[in-house]
């Protein structure tokens, strides 16, 4: 069901699925999953409501774990970072079966308070009709959004030919409080898990431990120096060589 970029090819080798965060798609982790498809089949797909994959009236994380366990044909490592992580945690809470690994990047099992409401506002105050280049896009962006990083990421989602956003932000905006929370669950997995944040990160805190451990009595933590929220793209070597030394372990 979720439109999915493949790399590499089947081997022996458990293949990876990566789901990625709010307003990303499967496109921003293209040059990451190329670099980890050298020796097995890497898949990255659009969440819900993102990129080339369905719109739906709902975006709510147990649903968004079914997406992914129907991508997955028999059984796979999982990569997921911020929302994607939160998905994929769920993912291999009820339906271990599926997961051989997880590595979470940069979120925990929690819920969080920053509501990112205004980047949606911000993208349908956007006049399309104005559009003539992604930058007429980013200079009407600014005045709302100052950060460059953070306009040049959500532009990645715009669509300046049709002038039309590939994201779904009436539902997103509507599911906000969902999407920054996390759901009640009681199940255990207990396979290998890395929880791998940026060392500038405030997402996953020492205080988050406990819950964590009591979710993933397994898991390991570690850090990327020099990294925040999107430690992906800020150290994209770094991350590379920290999930391939996990998943290879």
């Amino acid at each position: 069901m979720l439109n999915a970029n493949t790399f590499g090819s089947e081997t022996e080798t458990t293949p990876l699925l990566i789901a990625h965060g709010l307003f990303g798609s499967a496109r921003n982790w293209g040059v990451v999953a190329k670099r980890l498809s050298a020796d097995r089949l890497v898949t990255a797909v659009d969440m819900r409501n993102h990129g080339e994959s369905p719109w739906f009236d709902g975006h709510l994380y147990p649903d968004m774990a079914e997406d992914l366990a129907q991508a997955i044909p028999e059984r796979a490592d999982v990569l997921g970072h911020s929302m994607g992580g939160k998905a994929a945690m769920l993912l291999a809470l009820k339906s271990p079966d599926k997961v051989r690994k997880l590595i979470v990047a940069d979120i925990a099992p929690v819920a969080y308070s920053h509501t990112q409401t205004p980047l949606i506002d911000a993208m349908k105050a956007l006049d399309l009709g104005q559009i003539e280049t992604r930058g007429d896009a980013d200079r009407l962006l600014q005045p709302r959004i100052d950060d460059a990083g953070v306009r040049a990421f959500l532009l990645q989602s715009l669509d300046v030919k049709e002038r039309r956003w590939r994201l779904n932000l009436d539902v997103l905006a509507n599911e906000m409080e969902h999407i920054i929370g996390f759901p009640e669950v009681s199940c255990v997995f207990d396979g290998p898990t890395l929880f791998l944040s940026g060392a500038n990160s405030d997402y996953v805190m020492r205080e988050h431990r406990d819950r964590i451990r009591s979710l993933f009595p397994a898991a390991r933590f570690a850090k990327i120096p020099g990294a925040g929220h999107w430690l992906h793209a800020e150290k994209p070597r770094d991350f590379e060589a920290a999930v391939s030394a996990f998943l290879s372990a």
